[in-house]
């Protein structure tokens, strides 16, 4: 079956009411029409989401804006102008016919235009907003291929759209315009740097503990079953010997032998590179049965703000490898 028969079929399933997996360039999403509430509740059901946590509606063309938002600000123009379609998302005051479920009951819907042909198309031949989060089960890791998503989530999606590896592999950056001064809620495939050079100075929002203005901001997310340790040292090797330890490295560390396994995320160095890898590197230490996974952090600027973000809510709560290794013997 043709490319454009299989989107045709997708969209197909999104009018009468179905979900469909699909690509972008940061993960696999898994969407629903956003003007259909039991669609959209059925996404929530499939990921075992709380209803707290809202939803990114994703469009093909910045003037359906109007159709979700009561008022596009100026900032957040330019920076669609700029940066769609692509990985970024600006949260605006939404419509009233957007449901509550989408929003999870807040005043706010946040908004983006994906750069991937077979995401646009399929927002065209649905003819309608998609509302979608990651294609995986709720708090794992996002799914950055097809084969991700059908590890997770099976025969409970009605179709998964195959586009190959996601290129940016990290969620869209998201940038809330409800405020006087525009808020980053979320670092992503958007760099801060970039978006402060169009718009100026923008506030760093902190992760939020309970119910979250938009998605993806909750403390624990994107975590793998293998806990994560990110603050140690040689140190933290020598108490762990008898471990199986596997090292999500930046480039190649020069001492290779003290780890059962080692995911490099960029030989080069290359950020953009390191994000595209890191969601399935954590996947392949994971799979291996390791008692933990050293993480090896990277410059939090550019891209590097992003990964960061993600580590710290994959790791165990800033605990030591100590306390993680006591709690699994227990």
């Amino acid at each position: 079956m043709r490319n454009e028969e299989i989107i045709r079929q997708a969209a197909e399933i999104i009018e009468r009411g179905g979900i469909v997996a699909f690509p972008t360039e940061t993960v696999y999403g898994l969407g629903a029409d956003a003007f259909n509430s039991l669609a959209v509740a059925r996404v929530f059901e499939v990921k075992r989401r709380p209803y707290f946590d809202p939803l990114i509606v994703h469009v093909a063309n910045p003037r359906d804006v109007k159709k979700l938002a009561k008022k596009i600000p100026t900032d957040a123009k330019r920076l669609t102008e700029k940066f769609w379609p692509g990985p970024l998302t600006v949260v605006l005051l939404k419509e009233e016919q957007i449901p509550d479920i989408v929003t999870a009951g807040l005043p706010s819907v946040a908004i983006r235009m994906p750069n991937h042909p077979i995401a646009l198309s399929l927002i065209k031949k649905s003819k309608c907003p998609i509302a979608a989060p990651s294609a995986n089960l709720f708090g794992y890791l996002s799914p950055t291929t097809a084969e991700h998503v059908r590890e997770q989530l099976g025969d409970q999606v009605d179709l998964i759209l195959d586009g190959g590896p996601c290129p940016v592999g990290v969620e869209s950056t998201i940038v809330s315009f409800l405020e006087e001064e525009p808020r980053l809620l979320r670092p992503g495939g958007v760099s801060l740097e970039e978006i402060e050079s169009i718009i100026g100075k923008v506030e760093v929002a902190q992760i939020e503990e309970d119910r979250p203005s938009a998605p993806g901001m909750l403390p624990r997310h994107y975590a793998p079953r293998t806990p994560i340790v990110l603050h140690w040292d040689e140190k933290n090797l020598g108490l762990h010997k008898n471990k199986n330890i596997g090292l999500l490295a930046f480039q190649r560390p020069r001492d290779n032998e003290k780890f059962y396994s080692i995911e490099i995320l960029s030989e080069k160095g290359d950020m953009r590179e390191a994000a595209a890898n890191l969601f399935a590197a954590i996947r392949r230490l994971d799979a291996m049965n390791l008692d933990l996974i050293f993480a090896e952090p990277v410059p939090e600027a550019g891209l590097g703000r992003a990964i960061m973000d993600r580590l710290r809510r994959a790791s165990s709560g800033g605990q030591t490898s100590e306390e993680l290794i006591k709690q699994s013997e227990i």
